[in-house]
């Protein structure tokens, strides 16, 4: 396509939204999967996604990556990898059934949701879970026990459902919720059912909540919001209709090849940010389109700077 010009392109400006784009828990999932493919050779094994990105996926199968959904797919002895969303009891059971090598890339922050509902889970408790119904995260949180956890996906749904017993109730949460919705269907599980156990610190992920933190930020300073994340990215979703919400038009790109220009007619000003399971060179790529269609100028947003790290499992390490 031609570039852009007259009037009204010539001063465009991309603000890039900070943070944005990997979190400690997609670097973590990525690092396994190729650490096991340099250690233990192609094929390596992956129940779903690694993490829900187009382009990191087609990466790591040209590494020699399959990814599969059905353990019934995996040859005796493989090398299995669980995805950063977690994996359901029965499917860990499954797996050591059949005598995989598996390496667990479930986030942490998804792990520490698990052990908190196994946990309560003795003490007698059953649960309420604010999810995506069909989300992997979901179905591997739910999966953790064989009864007694119940998914909602809003408020409507918190009048209908109907735990076995309500002297002890706890709430948990998808990490990759919006989080106002997740705080508004919270505050709707506390009305109806005042005694519900909550998280000590809300399930929500920090790069979820940070990043949609950027884009409350950003999306008043700008005309137009792209947010680069695949379809299947709960967080990148999340970041789109949160700057739709404040007002300001978003769309979700793949690539930077899905960007239209008739989205940034008459629109100065273009704010960019990226899922915590998009990578930075689809970033630049869309800033170097943004270039093509007019844009002059990139500004980066001041914001919180992510220090966080996970360690890899044993077996993967520098060392090993």
């Amino acid at each position: 396509m031609t570039a852009v010009t007259g009037a009204g392109a010539m001063d465009r400006e991309v603000v890039l939204a900070e943070p944005r784009g990997f979190c400690a828990g997609v670097d973590r999932a990525i690092e396994i999967v190729e650490r096991a493919l340099a250690k233990f050779g192609a094929p390596i094994y992956v129940r779903h996604e690694i993490v829900h990105n187009t382009f990191v996926v087609n990466d790591l199968k040209s590494k020699g990556a399959i990814f599969i959904e059905d353990l019934a797919e995996v040859p005796p002895g493989a090398t299995l990898v669980f995805s950063a969303h977690g994996v359901s009891k029965a499917v860990e059971r499954e797996a050591a059934e059949r005598g995989f090598h598996v390496f667990d890339a479930t986030c942490p922050l998804v792990t520490k949701v698990h052990v908190e509902v196994a946990k309560l889970a003795k003490e007698g408790y059953e649960f309420i879970m604010i999810g995506h119904k069909g989300h992997p995260e979901v179905e591997g949180t739910m999966g953790q026990l064989d009864h007694g956890i119940h998914l909602v996906e809003d408020v409507e749904d918190v009048a209908r459902v109907q735990p076995g017993q309500t002297g002890k109730l706890a709430v948990v949460t998808q990490t990759t919720l919006s989080v106002d919705d997740a705080a508004g269907i919270t505050a709707a599980v506390r009305a109806r059912f005042p005694h519900v156990r909550e998280p000590k610190q809300q399930d929500i992920c920090y790069a979820t909540q940070n990043r949609q933190d950027a884009v409350k930020i950003m999306a008043p300073q700008v005309d137009v919001v792209i947010v680069v994340g695949s379809p299947t990215s709960s967080n990148s979703n999340r970041l789109r209709e949160l700057a739709a919400r404040l007002g300001t038009p978003a769309y979700m790109v793949d690539s930077a090849a899905e960007l239209q220009p008739e989205w940034f007619d008459g629109r100065q000003r273009v704010g960019l940010t990226a899922g915590a399971s998009a990578p930075e060179v689809l970033v630049r790529e869309v800033i170097d389109r943004l270039r093509t269609l007019g844009a002059l100028a990139v500004r980066r947003m001041d914001g919180i700077e992510e220090t966080v790290r996970f360690p890899l499992p044993k077996g993967l390490k520098q060392d090993a």
